[in-house]
This record gives structure tokens, sequence and C-alpha cells, in this order.
């Protein structure tokens, strides 16, 4: 777990190729992540950590490691892996899955069945959703998030190059943006 306690910025494109893993009934899944986004807290006005802990958003202050799952718009869920460097608070958005009903956040919690009764667990050790490590098996692309109005200009997206299971049209930066912390 210590590859997740460092800056949110830095686990987010490493968590790509790593398998999100879900015992539905007798059924397992393992599905590779193909894209995710970076969420921080003081520095990154899009983060539900920004403006500090509320009830809704207590895993991300949390041990990394665990799931934080919120419900948006009414209708979808978002899944979450918690890190964060020490002191910090964060969470990677898992963007999408390397399947064809897993491409955005809702449709794969929507696919895997995940909702908030699955927020707060060990991704580690919990027998019903689970993380094993990966490899990306592509380029790692980067770009800007999407569907936020705050901090927009941080370049915390990140995808398998030429993946057919990421989520939307990705906005692509210049190398020489997509580099680094808080502002790029």
């Amino acid at each position: 777990m210590d590859s997740l306690s460092k800056p949110v910025w830095e686990v987010a494109p490493r968590l790509l190729g790593w398998r999100v893993c879900r015992r539905l009934g007798d059924t397992v899944l393992k599905l590779p992540i193909v894209e995710t986004e970076a969420y921080a807290s003081s520095e990154d006005g899009a983060s539900h950590a920004w403006r500090g802990p509320t009830p809704r958003n207590r895993p991300m202050f949390g041990p990394v490691g665990r799931s934080y799952v919120y419900f948006i718009y009414g209708m979808y869920h978002c899944l979450n892996v918690v890190a964060h460097a020490p002191e910090a608070a964060g969470a990677v958005l898992i963007r999408a899955l390397d399947h064809g009903q897993c491409n955005g956040p809702g449709k794969l919690c929507r696919f895997l069945q995940i909702d908030r009764e699955l927020t707060d667990l060990d991704l580690f050790a919990s027998p019903d959703l689970w993380l094993e490590p990966g490899e990306p098996g592509g380029e790692v692309a980067t770009g800007l998030r999407v569907g936020i109005r705050k901090s927009v200009e941080l370049p915390w997206r990140f995808w398998i190059a030429g993946n057919r299971h990421v989520s939307r049209g990705p906005v692509v930066l210049p190398s020489s943006l997509g580099e680094g912390g808080p502002g790029g």
C-alpha cells in the first residue's frame, strides 16, 4: 500500500492496468483499469476534500487503499481509490475499465453493482470489492479532467492511449504540460 501513500497525481497513472475485482454471487470479475482522474485536497477546487472533511467525503481523509463511493446527478455512483501523501487527503476516480460496459465511472459502477454500501472498504482485504496490481500494457496519456468547473487546468486525467474503452474523447496536452503536481 506504500504505492498509494504518495501525491494523488502520481498514484493515478500508476493504477492504470491494475484490476478492479468484484464478487457477484459465484462470479468474480477482474477488469483492468484503463482511465483514472486524480483529486487532491486543498490545492484542488474540484475535489470533494477541498473544504475539509464531511460525513460524505470522510474516507478521502483516512487510510489509503480504501474505497470512496459517492452518488452524483441523482443517478450515478462513482468508485474512487483513496490515495494521498501523509497528512493530506485525496482519491483517484476510476473512470473506465477494459470492458464494453465500463467506459465511464457511472457505467462501471452500474455494471459491477457498486453503490455507497461499498464505501470505505479496505480494497486489499475485502472479499466483495478489491484491487490487484497490474501493468498498463500501453502508453499512458495525460489530459484535462472531465465534467468539472473548478481547477480545470490541472492535467490529472490519465488513460491508456488507444484503448477503446476510455470514457470520452480525451483532451490531450502537450507533453511539457502533462508533468508534475498541482498546476502541472
